[in-house]
């Protein structure tokens, strides 16, 4: 089974909310809201696709140091399994702006589960909102 490397990020505003996007339509699991982040391409670190990725998503910059791992996903969908190292995020320059159709949304930790989500993504929930 091939193993797609994808790297995620909670950014975490001053009030403590986390943002989400929603997948456009076109997309696979098009209107499920997902963490930001990216397919890591060859030769990248997940920080440095996920510094690109924000950069080409949400129009902001951010640096390694300010990239904590969290935790990570592992999950098998049909064709591929998803391995998603989660990093949280409170510094960036910019303000965060969809760069690709995509709905932002400022979610607090403790309604995460009121957006659906991909498989992958659910069984971060509770523990981002222990983290936070």
């Amino acid at each position: 089974m091939k193993i797609v490397l994808v790297s995620a990020v909670a950014l975490i505003d001053p009030d403590g909310r986390v943002l989400l996007a929603q997948r456009p339509e076109g997309k696979s699991m098009a209107g499920l809201w997902e963490f930001p982040g990216g397919k890591i391409e060859p030769g990248e670190t997940p920080e440095m696709a996920l510094i690109r990725e924000l950069e080409e998503e949400l129009g902001i910059n951010t640096w390694q140091s300010c990239l904590a791992p969290l935790t990570f996903a592992s999950h098998g969908y049909d064709d591929f399994h998803l391995l998603m190292p989660l990093f949280a995020c409170r510094k960036w320059e910019g303000i965060p702006q969809s760069n690709e159709g995509q709905r932002l949304k400022w979610v607090r930790p403790n309604d995460l589960r009121d957006y659906p989500m991909p498989p992958a993504d659910i069984p971060l929930i509770p523990i981002l909102r222990d983290w936070l």
